[in-house]
């Protein structure tokens, strides 16, 4: 059964999580949502609220009545995706092409009550520290939350997440040790060939053509290049050339993205890609240019906070409901970033039978709330037990 001072307040988290979901922001431009969060914050008695970190993040802090001790941070993130939401819910988005379809608003409402909770009871020794961050989406918002100097201003020792996991049960969690999630890198393909008549395809170099070929080539990295054993995906997710039925056109732009889980992976993935595109374009007569730009890094979770993690999560839903080594999954997350800045550990929380991540039809679970909220502050609480 749920602690009775957080089942207290969950309708309040499911009022705060709806309200983002109906108000969704994107990337760094979140103010609403900062003000939002921060103003909670206040009202909860945190010892210290700091607004515009990393630009429009917010950070709360909450001294334990026990004494000195170590900082913990807690992350959650706060921006929607640019998505036009396709469900009826009366708290659906009000904003044409914006909608929370990951889940940021459960994960920011989970990390209020877990703030309000700790600010109302501080039984523990040292500091809570509530991180929420904007443009995880793919703005690098948690780097830039430590580029402003997050760990440093507020003494972090180590740093936690959370995302909640559409087809896991409400109530489970899921981790591991090492690499949880994968790094994100991008490609970008530019090809110029020799435009002219669709019907003398021998007078031109025909760029479309190219474009098919290579595609097909790139997936020979992971099917001949990469270990059977290691984990990589490469893929072509647009492919732009022509305007009309009867002209060869002279470009062609391909646009695409590579995951892997390992360096020495990353690194092959982008030498080889490169080798064939330029490979295919010289054979071909065409000229190629590629921008290959590295995002997130893989989101690696350390040994011993992994570990302390699983035991809370055992703790709090039951050793039955809780994966320590759940297979890595190819997405990416940013709070890579803050793995690499301080020891900690991500954890994935059960959404239960919902649309997936990043789906129009997707909706976080309310029913989840409490059990997130039970895992932050019993994390707390034994990491900085007096």
């Amino acid at each position: 059964m749920p602690n009775p001072a957080i089942a207290d307040f969950v309708a309040d988290a499911q009022a705060w999580r709806r309200e983002l979901h109906a108000n969704p922001e994107l990337d760094y431009a979140v103010e609403r949502t900062a003000k939002f969060v921060a103003d909670r914050l206040h009202a909860f008695g945190c010892d210290e609220v700091k607004m515009f970190v990393g630009r429009s993040g917010v950070v709360g802090v909450i001294k334990g009545r026990r004494g000195e001790g170590r900082a913990i941070g807690l992350r959650a993130d706060m921006d929607a995706l640019p998505i036009e939401e396709a469900t009826n819910l009366p708290y659906r988005s009000k904003s044409p092409g914006k909608m929370h379809a990951c889940g940021h608003d459960g994960h920011s409402a989970m990390l209020l009550g877990a703030a309000r909770h700790l600010a109302r009871t501080r039984d523990f020794a040292g500091t809570a520290v509530v991180v929420f961050q904007p443009a995880e989406e793919g703005g690098a918002g948690a780097k830039a939350m430590l580029d402003d100097g997050l760990m440093e201003r507020f003494g972090i020792a180590e740093i936690y997440g959370m995302h909640n996991m559409p087809g896991m049960p409400i109530g489970s969690f899921a981790l591991r040790k090492g690499a949880m999630l994968a790094a994100a890198d991008r490609f970008t393909i530019r090809l110029e060939g020799r435009g002219g008549h669709a019907a003398q395809p021998h007078r031109g170099v025909d760029v479309i053509a190219l474009g098919a070929e290579i595609v097909m080539a790139l997936q020979t990295i992971v099917a001949r290049n990469v270990d059977p054993l290691d984990s990589c995906v490469v893929s072509v997710t647009r492919f732009d050339a022509g305007t009309t039925f009867n002209v060869l056109p002279q470009t062609a732009q391909l646009l695409g993205t590579t995951r892997t889980l390992l360096e020495t992976t990353r690194d092959l993935a982008e030498r080889r890609l490169r080798e064939i595109v330029a490979g295919l374009a010289s054979a071909a007569g065409a000229v190629a240019a590629i921008d290959y730009v590295r995002g997130y890094p893989p989101t690696r979770n350390h040994t011993a906070q992994t570990d302390f993690a699983a035991a809370i999560a055992r703790e709090v839903a039951g050793a039955d409901k809780v994966a320590a080594d759940t297979p890595p999954v190819m997405g990416a997350e940013d709070f890579a970033y803050m793995l690499e800045a301080r020891p900690g550990a991500f954890i994935f929380i059960g959404n239960g039978d919902s649309a997936g991540l990043h789906n129009p039809g997707y909706d976080f679970n309310d029913a989840a709330l409490v059990h997130g909220m039970k895992y932050w502050v019993r994390l707390v609480e034994t990491a900085l037990a007096a």
